[in-house]
């Protein structure tokens, strides 16, 4: 495990722009958030307030700790948006053997530069869909459905518990 698992609720906004529409949505939401957003699919980059991971060719997350509510909106005629910030959770991984855990959870070479701080992966949990941003060297979150949330904790317990990575704390959800 790492040294700290954290759960918290956060604001995820998914806008995608249509296909005929792409580069004028994403001129225009780059306009109101005062930044460019991630060129490539993968990339994640600070953008206005907001983290802005680009999951799709046309398809962008922002996301927000504090609960943020956006203060741009898109136009109908370019794209859409929608709120997934009530359906997941983000589970931050901090400390030395982080990788070590999610090494024995997907297949991921954490050492590729596809891997990168800064980059997004899309991948499965026992068979169920996540996020994972690597945010440092030692650091990943993982943006999980609401109601798998207890028990990916649990498995990354029993994990750090089976490679005997006892010094952690982790934080549960209520």
């Amino acid at each position: 495990m790492a040294e700290t698992v954290s759960v918290e609720a956060c604001t995820i906004l998914q806008v995608e722009g249509w296909p005929e529409t792409q580069a004028a949505c994403e001129s225009e939401l780059s306009r109101q958030l005062g930044a460019a957003l991630p060129a490539d699919f993968g990339e994640a980059a600070a953008v206005g307030g907001w983290f802005a991971v680009r999951i799709a060719p046309r398809r962008f997350w922002l996301i927000a700790d504090d609960g943020s509510k956006p203060n741009w909106s898109i136009d109908p005629a370019l794209g859409c948006s929608v709120s997934l910030g009530e359906g997941r959770m983000r589970l931050k991984l901090r400390g030395p053997h982080t990788f070590d855990v999610l090494k024995a959870c997907v297949a991921i070479d954490w050492d590729s530069p596809q891997a990168r701080p800064g980059s997004a992966l899309q991948t499965g949990f026992h068979h169920v869909p996540v996020l994972l941003l690597r945010t440092g060297a030692e650091a990943c979150d993982i943006f999980a459905p609401r109601s798998f949330t207890q028990s990916l904790v649990d498995w990354l317990a029993d994990i750090g518990v089976s490679r005997d990575i006892q010094d952690e704390t982790i934080s549960r959800p209520a």
